[in-house]
């Protein structure tokens, strides 16, 4: 399925890109790093670099924990080990859990 070109994004969402991309901006000062070297180090374009700073929600989700991670901004609160081991519960449950949720059949009306 084609990705739409203008996907909505709910306000929440939206502050929260938005937020991220200025800690990440925010932190890459503090560290006196260009964006261009942010870009290095991550593997990915300088626009990118910028349109993830300017909180545009379009952005790879991988791309923006990458440069995150770079800055040293520790997201979920959380550090590896925790991480893991979140990580790793997770995984359990949803071993236990059905592979796929399905929407309630209708219930049907054979009184006639």
């Amino acid at each position: 399925m084609a990705k739409p070109a203008d996907q909505p994004h709910g306000r929440y969402a939206r502050e929260a890109v938005a937020l991220l991309g200025s800690l990440i901006r925010k932190a890459r000062i503090e560290r006196k790093e260009t964006a261009a070297e942010l870009a290095e180090r991550a593997g990915v374009s300088r626009g990118l670099v910028q349109r993830v700073e300017r909180g545009d929600p379009g952005c790879a989700i991988g791309a923006v924990f990458e440069m995150a991670a770079l800055v040293e901004i520790r997201l979920f609160d959380l550090d590896r080990q925790g991480l893991a081991a979140n990580n790793q519960a997770i995984a359990q449950t949803l071993r236990l859990l059905p592979t796929a949720a399905r929407p309630p059949r209708k219930a049907v009306k054979d009184d006639f």
